[in-house]
């Protein structure tokens, strides 16, 4: 990997005038990609939290499936909304697997489609544990499952929908964690991304990584590590939009590896 002697400042190569930054085949510019990746990381990473942590950790008491029954029936349009805005991250992670293929790809091709592909495979699988959620307002909703069974083997059927979610959660998020890996080595490599932001985001992926391990293989509660190793995805998203500009002026002269 080799970066041609540039400067930004006059927009030079070699003491020529440097041409505008090639598009790739979809049209995107490594600044457009840049710039949708950072701002769709950051709502992905407001949405994600709203559903995960203000309403599913708030409304989710373990090991009482009759309380988190009652708490569900009493906030079922929140909890439907923390759903949907779980859906939405599964959308924008489509957007963001792409939009880093593009800004990576001068670093290693295969290596950036490998990332991407990694992304969309996590976003499958969290996608099918988003899907066990509207299957437990059902149970607790349907008339005809409360006049057949007794209340708590309904709380109960609801509970086991929401373990369900959990356990292939902890699935996607080892995915998840396999693909910051790669993201960080992209990073650390190019040349044009502070290497200080691609230690970080392996930091984050080996935290998502551990809690998949810890949370299936612990017999007890498990802490999730990534609350306090997330930091480089949030501030790799910063970094992608404030330097958007700097990275379309740097990024095509990286001689792909």
């Amino acid at each position: 990997m080799t970066i041609h002697e540039y400067s930004i400042g006059q927009h030079q190569v070699n003491g020529r005038p440097a041409p505008e930054p090639p598009r790739s085949a979809g049209g995107w510019s490594v600044r457009t990609a840049s710039t949708t990746a950072g701002v769709a990381l950051l709502l992905m990473s407001a949405l994600a939290g709203f559903g995960k942590f203000f309403v599913l950790d708030r409304l989710v008491t373990e090991g009482n499936a009759t309380q988190t029954a009652a708490d569900i029936l009493a906030s079922e349009g929140l909890f439907r909304l923390g759903i949907a805005s779980l859906v939405l991250v599964i959308a924008l992670d489509v957007v963001i697997a792409w939009a880093l293929y593009r800004v990576f790809s001068p670093v290693n091709h295969g290596l950036s489609v490998l990332a991407a592909a990694m992304r969309l495979v996590y976003a499958g699988v969290f996608m099918v544990a988003i899907a066990q959620l509207p299957g437990v307002l059902r149970v607790l909703t349907d008339d005809g499952n409360n006049a057949a069974f007794s209340a708590d083997q309904v709380n109960a059927q609801a509970s086991l929908g929401l373990i369900a979610f959990t356990d292939i959660w902890y699935v996607s998020q080892f995915l998840f964690g396999l693909h910051l890996l790669i993201e960080s080595y992209l990073a650390y490599c190019s040349g044009y991304v502070p290497r200080v932001l691609g230690a970080l985001l392996a930091i984050a992926g080996l935290g998502y990584a551990t809690d998949s391990l810890g949370g299936v293989l612990s017999q007890g509660p498990w802490t999730p590590v990534s609350s306090f190793t997330f930091l480089g995805e949030f501030l790799l998203a910063l970094w992608l939009v404030v330097r958007a500009r700097r990275i379309a002026a740097t990024a095509f002269l990286v001689q792909p590896s």
